[in-house]
């Protein structure tokens, strides 16, 4: 029996690297949970329900997908939906030691959840949301790095906030 896992993250938004290791993840797992944080903390460009719907979109053809969204922390979130297994995407070593200390402290936290982390294609290795957003800002063209409906949706939101 395979097992469920989440795959957590701000998602603000989904890029062609998060998309990467959906499809990864559901080569290993039978339901991958991807999970939206609230996390106003990072200040997200989009909202919950908007980062929710984009990812519903870009992953609509990938089987055993589930999109949803916590707040709180994400072990609680695990319990809750009875997963084991939490999915973390490493693209460069720069990601790794954050990474490594949240897989640490988790483990402590919550001894029955473990981390598994996958890599996105190497194409991917360097996108990052903050990098695109802050592309889609200064008029970069980033169609290449996301799903067309994700780059409208960015343009439209930071057009929007250009203005006000």
């Amino acid at each position: 029996m395979r097992q469920k896992a989440i795959y957590p993250g701000t998602f603000d938004p989904v890029t062609y690297g998060h998309i990467d290791l959906i499809k990864r993840a559901t080569c290993i797992f039978s339901e991958v949970i991807i999970a939206v944080a609230h996390n106003p903390q990072k200040k997200p460009l989009f909202t919950v329900k908007e980062r929710v719907g984009l990812l519903k979109k870009a992953t609509s053809d990938i089987p055993g997908v589930i999109i949803d969204d916590f707040n709180g922390l994400v072990i609680d979130y695990a319990r809750k939906k009875k997963a084991t297994i939490l999915i973390r995407g490493l693209r460069m070593i720069s990601d790794f030691e954050y990474e490594f200390q949240m897989a640490l402290t988790n483990r402590k936290l919550a001894p029955d959840i473990e981390t598994i982390f996958l890599m996105p294609e190497e194409r991917y290795c360097y996108l990052s949301s903050k990098l695109l957003k802050e592309a889609v800002g200064l008029g970069a063209d980033i169609s290449c790095f996301v799903p067309d409906f994700v780059c409208q949706a960015l343009k439209s939101k930071i057009k929007r906030q250009v203005r006000v």
